[in-house]
């Protein structure tokens, strides 16, 4: 199984001739004013055979990049919920699913698990397994109580893919606001990929978005995620396009 960064939370998975792709993104939010890093079209990756999307907000699910670049019919499967407020007609082959839903892409087995949504919206984590690799990707979740339930009823993994900025988000309606992260710290992803039975920890979620005080990234993040992973959890922190193998 080889493992690819696509920039933000994005990451491609290839087995033998399979690929499938969690969160790509390629039209940047506006919202959080210009992006810290580069952006890419996404055929610049490689062809997939489906997109997983863990939530509906903008910097996770693109469906315009999705489109142009996998083409309209490329199956798509995203939370029942989430998918009830999704507004395009680009995307003709939509899928709902739900936290225990499995289905096979090509030779992927994927299962669809718990995560907690900063903002209280529909999400799910991504599980991909090959027969011999797996992995789980956890979109942009805060820390929760279903960590030991995964890692029970389908630990150990080989590489876990966990949000690590730690933002603050004040938009309006969300007064006051909480002070609280809506996504895990660099300490929390640690703890995480430890009770998940991580053999690495690939960070994702961090770098790209900074823009006080609607988002604010967490400070120090790679140097805490460091120390704290130090004699406790491999960490593979990669670049946009950088590739590892498990």
């Amino acid at each position: 199984m080889n493992i690819q960064k696509l920039p933000w939370a994005g990451i491609r998975i290839e087995a033998g001739k399979t690929a499938v792709v969690i969160d790509p993104l390629f039209n940047f939010p506006s919202i959080f004013g210009q992006p810290h890093g580069s952006l890419y079209p996404l055929d610049e990756f490689g062809p997939a055979d489906a997109v997983l999307v863990t939530h509906q907000h903008y910097d996770h699910f693109d469906p315009d990049a999705i489109a142009a670049y996998y083409g309209e019919q490329i199956p798509v499967y995203i939370p029942s919920k989430a998918l009830e407020l999704v507004q395009t007609d680009k995307l003709k082959s939509l899928t709902g699913v739900r936290a225990g839903d499995s289905f096979e892409v090509g030779e992927l087995t994927v299962t669809a698990t718990y995560s907690v949504d900063g903002v209280g919206d529909s999400q799910v984590a991504w599980i991909v397994e090959d027969g011999e690799k797996k992995l789980i990707h956890c979109g942009d979740t805060l820390w929760h109580g279903y960590w030991w339930k995964i890692a029970g009823a389908y630990g150990p993994f080989d590489a876990a893919c966990l949000p690590v900025n730690g933002a603050l988000l004040e938009r309006p309606g969300m007064e006051p606001p909480s002070g609280q992260p809506i996504c895990l710290t660099p300490e929390q992803a640690v703890s995480a990929a430890v009770i998940l039975s991580a053999a690495t920890l690939i960070p994702i979620h961090y770098g790209l978005v900074h823009h006080p005080p609607i988002y604010t990234q967490t400070p120090d993040l790679l140097e805490r995620l460091r120390a704290a992973a130090e004699n406790t959890v491999k960490l593979s922190i990669l670049e946009t396009k950088e590739m590892i193998s498990l």
